[in-house]
């Protein structure tokens, strides 16, 4: 859909002009894996309208295969509105504008499903079941077990304005067990189900994906790998097979700094700088990784630049403390930018930080610009030569 952030603080009413830029949580992945050197395609629907134009062109233009996006005549572009989020409580307002876009009208027998299972991972979120029936109906076959499927990523995004009925939750609770690596927050496993106890918690209640990551906001966030039983959707010889496997199980750390921003839990956000924030303990099943300290710009699309570092790092087969430490580096990279998207960091750059020791780790706090220290290092060493 298209996004239109605000020109200025102030309320939806007081508001004078916006920008305007691509959302989405799907498309925002696509868009920093692409960026991040990976082969990326988005399926989706759009209108056959200008809104419909920008978007197939501006994803596209990151490097995304766009041609399996379909053009529909006669439903617009979803579009929405927001205000810009205080940083202290990241208090703001939301104004959809999807009811009956082209996107709500997707169906299991409009989209070439082929090329939607053609990856080594798909990535699917829970605010596209919550468009229509139809759109439900079409994620529920992509999470239904499946000789030979992709590796099904799922990000919970409970959003309850976009539901209607009071299922919303139980819909994705279902959907999560489903998939083979889910992203969740903390604050809204707590939200939508109901679950207090932390993370070991909701892995007890979503014990069947592979995979489970909880994000803690400013805290960091929590892995957990296969458990007894889990069952492996990745049959040997598939397309898929071998670039995904999982390390054996690392024991957490039980200690960690917590910095005045890092990854945003569910649709939340990094707490501002000065919170009274306390280091939280890993369960001892998983694995724990703090988030990284950040000057925070603004916290729209950082739970998606999370999952997109992660899965980065998990199509490198990396080991599981890898992968949150590149999720917290992407989601850096779009806290200390305005928009839903920002350069990633080059790879050279990313791999370095990740490899840092948990002390250094621990005393790494990241500014806008960040992500182009390398760039500016090449180019003054370029100055230098003779």
């Amino acid at each position: 859909m298209v996004t239109f952030l605000p020109s200025r603080p102030g309320r939806l009413a007081d508001v004078p002009s916006f920008d305007r830029g691509i959302g989405g949580a799907e498309s925002n992945v696509a868009c920093v894996l692409a960026a991040a050197g990976h082969s990326t395609r988005w399926v989706s629907r759009v209108g056959a309208d200008g809104f419909g134009d920008h978007l197939v062109e501006a994803i596209g233009g990151y490097g995304v295969d766009v041609s399996h996006v379909r053009r529909d005549p006669a439903r617009p572009t979803g579009i929405y509105f927001r205000t810009a989020g205080d940083r202290a409580t990241d208090a703001h307002e939301v104004a959809y504008y999807r009811a009956g876009s082209a996107a709500s009208a997707m169906t299991v027998a409009d989209l070439d499903l082929e090329a939607v299972r053609a990856g080594r991972v798909l990535h699917l979120s829970g605010i596209t079941p919550a468009l229509s029936a139809d759109c439900l109906t079409l994620i529920r076959e992509l999470t239904a077990p499946r000789p030979g499927r992709p590796l099904v990523s799922f990000d919970v995004n409970h959003r309850p304005a976009l539901w209607r009925g009071p299922h919303g939750p139980e819909v994705l609770l279902d959907l999560a067990r489903g998939a083979d690596l889910v992203f969740v927050g903390e604050d809204e496993a707590e939200e939508a189900w109901g679950i207090t106890g932390g993370p070991s918690s909701i892995r007890e209640a979503l014990p069947e994906p592979e995979l489970l990551v909880v994000k803690q906001g400013a805290h960091g966030a929590v892995a957990f790998g296969p458990t007894a039983g889990s069952r492996t959707r990745l049959p040997a010889g598939s397309r898929a097979a071998g670039a995904m496997g999982v390390p054996p199980l690392e024991r957490s750390r039980e200690w960690g700094r917590v910095g005045a921003g890092g990854t945003p839990s569910g649709g939340g956000t990094p707490q501002a700088p000065g919170s009274a924030t306390h280091p939280r303990p890993a369960p001892a099943q998983g694995t724990y990784e703090p988030a990284l300290e950040v000057d925070v710009v603004a916290t729209t699309g950082a739970g998606d630049a999370f999952a997109a570092g992660f899965l980065s790092a998990t199509l490198r087969d990396l080991p599981l403390r890898d992968r949150l430490r590149h999720g917290h580096l992407m989601a850096a990279a779009a806290l200390t930018t305005p928009g839903d998207l920002a350069p990633p960091p080059p790879r050279a750059l990313a791999d370095r930080l990740v490899a840092l020791g948990d002390t250094a780790w621990g005393k790494l706090r990241l500014g806008p610009g960040w992500t182009q220290a390398d760039e500016d290092e090449r180019a003054e060493k370029e100055a230098r030569t003779p």
